[in-house]
């Protein structure tokens, strides 16, 4: 693993911060245990039978994670059918943001009927482990005979405010290109989003 610059959003600049363990490309990722929404708990071990999975860190409140989440829903009507669903977790302590508690996670779920999990990092260990430093923040891993191994990192396309002004479809290109066994290219890109509000840095 390496160290992953933490960044704040100023503009359209990202400044350093501070320096956190995280997963590189070729990681294995650890499993977890996270509670969904719907009261259940989801393992990463879960998803053994798939040919990986679409892991993103967003929220409720975040104006960028409300841009991008319709694309987040199409990702896994895309490509859940192909062996890789998308997993969301929720990583801001909701004592920092009220709007990221766990019954509104549960109303968000609802009103925009999530086809995927949308789980709460209770312990705010997850997203540390990953590295994650915004909402949204994404992870493709590929399932290597039960290893999940961490392909792409990074942001979804390269137009959060107009999905029609993209040009660059990151996320989708890099599971495309798994899904023909190649490397994505890229495979890691600036994450462009809120900060992950965590209760030990406030």
């Amino acid at each position: 693993m390496k160290k992953i610059i933490f960044t704040i959003l100023t503009g359209l600049y990202l400044i350093p911060m501070a320096m956190s363990q995280g997963y590189d490309i070729g990681d294995k990722a650890t499993d977890f245990e996270l509670k969904n929404v719907d009261e259940t708990h989801v393992s990463l071990s879960d998803y053994e039978d798939e040919e990986g999975v679409i892991l993103v860190f967003t929220c409720n409140h975040c104006p960028y994670a409300k841009a991008y989440e319709q694309r987040i829903i199409e990702l896994d009507k895309k490509f859940a059918s192909k062996g890789f669903p998308v997993v969301a977790i929720q990583p801001n302590d909701p004592e920092l943001v009220e709007e990221d508690s766990f019954e509104n996670m549960q109303k968000r779920a609802k009103e925009k009927d999530y086809s995927f999990p949308y789980l709460i990092d209770e312990k705010q260990e997850v997203y540390k482990a990953y590295g994650a430093t915004h909402t949204p923040h994404l992870y493709i891993l590929e399932n290597n005979n039960g290893d999940f191994i961490v392909q792409y990192i990074g942001t979804i396309d390269d137009n959060y405010k107009d999905e029609d002004e993209v040009e660059k479809r990151y996320a989708a290109d890099a599971v495309k290109a798994m899904l023909e066994n190649k490397t994505p290219n890229p495979n890691t890109t600036k994450a462009i989003g809120c900060t992950i509000k965590d209760k030990d840095k406030k």
